[in-house]
């Protein structure tokens, strides 16, 4: 049995432009419904976000949703989840996320996205927490990102202790395996 109860799922607030995208969110949040994952995630009721959490609301899964104020109304914060919390800042928000999380998953998505995943995992580099992250590269989508953090590794500006901290997978079945085993790393 995983230690992991929740998983909070970072997402486009769009749904992108390939129909893989929202079906690789429906999936992700099926599998999660069906093994007893809750999902934390930003709230909205639109693009991947929504269909993420639609998909594991129909599988009878735990949802909650934690949006910030001022995005309530532009994201249609939505409205039949477990729980939503209306929180006053995006500083709120994120801590929120990471307090509720065991684990930490991101799908294709933009700014938003970059920003909580890379903030998770630089805590998890720090020391701020011991929980795994992973992305789900659907298509080759975080190909690009991938690269870039290989070259990092390269050009001696990120460890490839801390590049390993980043689980990548192509389907949600392989991730959430891996997070499920993944153990923090030990200092060298």
């Amino acid at each position: 049995m995983s230690g992991i109860r929740s998983i909070c799922v970072y997402c486009g607030a769009r749904a992108g432009s390939l129909p893989d995208y929202a079906e690789a969110a429906r999936r992700a949040g099926t599998a999660l419904a069906e093994r007893g994952t809750t999902i934390v995630y930003g709230g909205g009721s639109i693009g991947l976000m929504g269909i993420l959490a639609d998909a594991a609301l129909a599988a009878g899964g735990k949802v909650v949703g934690i949006i910030p104020e001022h995005l309530s109304d532009r994201e249609v914060a939505h409205a039949r989840l477990t729980e939503l919390h209306v929180v006053g800042s995006m500083h709120e928000r994120k801590a929120m996320m990471m307090e509720r999380a065991d684990a930490f998953v991101a799908l294709p998505g933009g700014l938003g996205t970059l920003e909580e995943l890379f903030e998770v995992l630089t805590w998890c580099q720090l020391e701020l927490h011991a929980k795994p992250c992973g992305l789900l590269n659907v298509r080759g989508y975080w190909d690009p990102l991938i690269a870039m953090l290989d070259r990092a590794v390269g050009e001696r500006f990120l460890q490839a202790r801390h590049r390993e901290l980043l689980l990548v997978e192509y389907d949600i079945a392989s991730l959430l395996r891996r997070l499920d085993a993944w153990r923090p790393p030990t200092r060298p």
